[in-house]
């Protein structure tokens, strides 16, 4: 085969998508989470290593105070934020709807 032959040239379906760019926090969770962190304030060092691990930027330092909470409205409940916090200070909970 010759490198000007295209393969898919006769291809009559559509491949891939064209999706507006934007960050997760331009898309809301919506209801199908399963699983959301609950942080223990007591615990919790403030490092921001759920922030700096989360995907959504979901988890944010709560202003004047040494804890941090998270935005559930954007949390999608992977769970990344329990497994690096150093102290423990993260629980994953079943979401009750």
């Amino acid at each position: 085969m010759s490198q000007s032959e295209d393969p898919y040239e006769d291809l009559k379906i559509t491949t891939g998508a064209v999706v507006e760019p934007n960050t997760s926090r331009v898309n809301k969770t919506g209801s199908w989470r399963q699983f959301k962190p609950v942080i223990d304030a007591e615990t919790c060092i403030a490092c921001g290593q759920c922030d700096t691990f989360c995907p959504d930027q979901a988890a944010k330092p709560v202003e004047g105070e040494d804890f941090y909470a998270f935005d559930l409205d954007y949390c999608k409940g992977c769970g990344i934020c329990e497994e690096v916090c150093p102290v423990d200070a993260i629980d994953m909970i079943r979401e009750v709807k």
